[in-house]
């Protein structure tokens, strides 16, 4: 059940975490438009949008939208064929309106179905690409845009290369600063006088501590002086015609381009799977452990996109990125997300130029404190320490999501969740044992509490590895429900394959196994837990027990 939350009622600590998502969002909305080709205002517009609009319609309380990493090589794409940016637009607006559709239609319920392992691997990876990508930028290597989360990138090396390339071209300055920026922010994560300052977020001291000791090294001369191209540049509108060119509308006489549908369905698809996947993570990360309501989050990221559209802004999702820095800066509602939204809209028109004396580098520092607490070792530990069965889809989601993409990652992540789902359920459908009698052997098997027609395989070649002239004991005492299937090849079994290999067969608890009321088995034995699962049951219950019936009585 979702915990309702007042926004007002936590607005110190709620501006302060918006602030902190406000400095991590800057030069993330500039790079990633940079990155898809499109105008560097689109990328402010989709995260005063992502802030203010999907902050207000979402019920998510400590989820943050903007332009989203993965969306660039479908936005660079799409603007390429169109060759306009305001036909693009007009396949957000209508991506805007299916997402709108999904959310109607409830197919945010699909979040459920996404296992926790998974879920904390896409965390863990996610943490990883923000460590790997920012160390460059935290010793002044900035040949990779802000937000690349792709290993392949666009200048054709990748998250390595540019690592090691990285130690080419330090700038000991960015490093002085990075180095200065860490120990702020792990001292007012540490120290806890510093922690109750709660108004003051530490990420903020060290952002203003890097730009007052680069202007130290500028105003002395220093060969420290981190240069122009190392900071942060956003576009400065010198006037009131700059100023009204920012803003950019759909083309609506494209409506008749059919790749203007193709790229909607496209972009509603994939940024409705990483709003969900974000969600699901957000609710995990929340200190409160309070759930979001995903069909309504369809519907807000929905409006986000279309007003974006209408205002010249890229396509948005929830962004896990923003989501951690959030939670890490003590955001208890989403208040949090409007403040970070109105602060970019109000730094980007009244003191841009203050901004842009902000290091790259400092900001790398808050990101890799960021990164460090979603990978964290701790984490790695606790899922090796659940077993296979859970670190295996843990593990493979991690190295996924670093080495091809966070979807790519999430699915090979589900996949090998499944497979050990359906190999678990094979191997747990019954028990096989042995024992030696005087008499001859006495063979086993003990059904478990479910039977479905995936264990059929399994049984059947149990079956028809039995020894001749052996006995076999098939117990179902313990069986809630065994598949019409399971019950087919028993009988099959019992009345031919049994009398050929000369089987004495005993079975027990089948007959009681079906002879239900409404609530329970007639022994008392079991009590049923699941409406739908005792309709489906008394439904079924007469050609179950006739065919009990037939297979207890020859």
């Amino acid at each position: 059940m979702t915990k309702k939350t007042n926004i007002f009622g936590s607005l110190k600590s709620d501006f302060a975490s918006g602030l902190v998502v406000f400095l991590v969002a800057l030069p993330l909305c500039l790079g990633i438009a940079m990155a898809s080709g499109a105008p560097l205002f689109s990328g402010i517009i989709a995260g005063v949008i992502g802030g203010i609009v999907v902050g207000y319609f979402s019920k998510s309380h400590v989820s943050v939208s903007g332009p989203a990493a993965g969306l660039t090589a479908i936005v660079l794409t799409a603007i390429t064929d169109f060759g306009a940016f305001n036909i693009f637009l007009t396949a957000v607006f209508f991506a805007g309106f299916i997402q709108l559709a999904l959310g109607f239609l409830k197919a945010g319920s699909i979040s459920n179905y996404f296992p926790t392992n998974v879920i904390e691997g896409m965390l863990a990876g996610i943490g990883v690409i923000i460590i790997l990508k920012q160390l460059p930028h935290a010793v002044g290597y900035d040949a990779d845009f802000e937000g690349d989360e792709a290993f392949t990138q666009v200048d054709g090396g990748n998250t390595f290369s540019s690592l090691l390339g990285a130690f080419d071209y330090i700038q000991f300055g960015a490093v002085i600063i990075t180095i200065v920026s860490l120990v702020i922010l792990i001292a007012w994560d540490r120290v806890p006088a510093l922690k109750k300052m709660k108004l003051v977020p530490g990420a903020l001291v060290a952002v203003v501590l890097g730009v007052i000791l680069n202007e130290l090294f500028i105003a002395s001369g220093s060969t420290l002086a981190i240069r122009k191209e190392h900071l942060v540049s956003l576009p400065v509108a010198a006037s009131f015609e700059d100023f009204k060119s920012i803003f950019l509308f759909p083309d609506f006489s494209a409506i008749t381009n059919s790749k203007v549908w193709v790229v909607a369905f496209t972009i509603a698809i994939v940024a409705s799977i990483e709003s969900l996947l974000c969600i699901e993570a957000a609710d995990r990360l929340d200190p409160q452990k309070r759930y979001s309501d995903t069909n309504n989050e369809l519907k807000a990221q929905g409006i986000g996109n279309i007003v974006s559209s209408l205002l010249g802004g890229l396509p948005m999702t929830s962004v896990v990125v923003r989501t951690s820095a959030n939670v890490n800066a003590g955001a208890k509602s989403k208040m949090s997300a409007i403040i970070h939204g109105v602060l970019l809209l109000i730094s980007v028109l009244a003191i841009p130029f203050i901004l842009n004396k902000i290091p790259l580098a400092t900001l790398a520092a808050v990101l890799l404190m960021v990164g460090y607490k979603l990978a964290k070792p701790a984490t790695i530990m606790h899922f090796w320490e659940k077993g296979k069965y859970q670190f295996a889809p843990f593990i493979a989601t991690l190295l996924a999501v670093v080495f091809l993409d966070l979807l790519k990652g999430v699915a090979l992540g589900m996949i090998i969740s499944i497979i050990f789902i359906l190999r678990g359920n094979l191997k747990r459908a019954y028990y096989f044992r042995k024992e030696e009698y005087e008499s001859g052997d006495v063979i086993h098997i003990d059904l478990a509490q479910e039977v479905s027609f995936l264990n059929k395989a399994a049984i059947k070649l149990t079956l028809s590895n039995l020894p001749e002239d052996s006995k076999v004991v098939i117990n179902a005492s313990d069986t809630v429900y065994i598949a019409h299937d399971v019950i087919d090849l028993i009988k099959e079994f019992k009345q031919i394959n049994a009398v050929e290999k000369n089987i004495d067969v005993t079975l027990i608890g089948f007959k009681e196994a079906y002879e239900l009321d409404n609530t329970q088995y007639e022994n008392n034995h079991v009590f049923m837990e699941h409406d739908a699962l005792i309709k489906y049951r008394n439904n079924s219950i007469s050609s179950h027990k006739a065919a009990i019936e037939e297979l207890t009585t020859n």
